[in-house]
């Protein structure tokens, strides 16, 4: 009768999906799908204000093939994903579009005057976000850079050069925090 009771215990645990990862109350699933492509988490951090230690969100990154180069990652023409979840009370929306320009001007300042109005238009998709709310960044090859705000499409940014530009912010030579970027990159 034990056995059996083990037996049963084993297939229900196996039947219960794992969660890969949790950070700062944030947890985050092993793998998603993009277009019907599998990718795995590669790792999570949190992106903080330094000068004031505020948490401002939790950040996981999604690779087809998981790598710990940033810039072999950037590179890659392959779907890949980054799942934001806010943590803080209220982030604005020129806070937050502050934030993309100066990690594209640290990180890609040559390709700016290419990405300048690709940028403009990705600013001008993003509201305020609050605590709870959630940010889904997908770049796929031949389409581009998808942006969804709490599980609504709400633009597509053309070009792999702007989706380079982009994850470089996180991991580039100069990323917007170097913790979130260690974390992302499963160090």
């Amino acid at each position: 009768m034990t056995r059996q009771w083990i037996a049963c215990a084993v297939l229900a645990l196996a039947a219960v999906p794992a969660a890969a990862m949790e950070l700062v109350g944030v947890t985050l699933p092993d793998t998603t799908t993009v277009n019907g492509s599998s990718l795995k988490l590669n790792g999570m951090g949190v992106r903080t204000k330094t000068m004031l230690r505020v948490k401002v969100y939790a950040a996981g990154l999604y690779l087809a093939t998981p790598s710990r180069d940033a810039a072999g990652i950037i590179a890659a023409d392959e779907p890949k994903q980054v799942v934001m979840h806010f943590l803080y009370k209220k982030v604005e929306k020129d806070k937050l579009t502050e934030a993309w320009r100066e990690g594209f001007a640290n990180n890609s300042a040559a390709a700016l005057p290419v990405l300048k109005a690709r940028l403009d238009e990705f600013c001008a998709l993003w509201p305020d976000m609050a605590s709870g709310e959630r940010a889904v960044i997908t770049y796929t090859p031949g389409t581009g850079t998808r942006l969804e705000l709490n599980g609504k499409e709400v633009g597509v940014i053309p070009g792999k050069d702007f989706a380079d530009a982009l994850f470089a912010v996180w991991l580039g030579s100069k990323p917007a925090d170097t913790g979130l970027k260690e974390g992302i990159l499963g160090k």
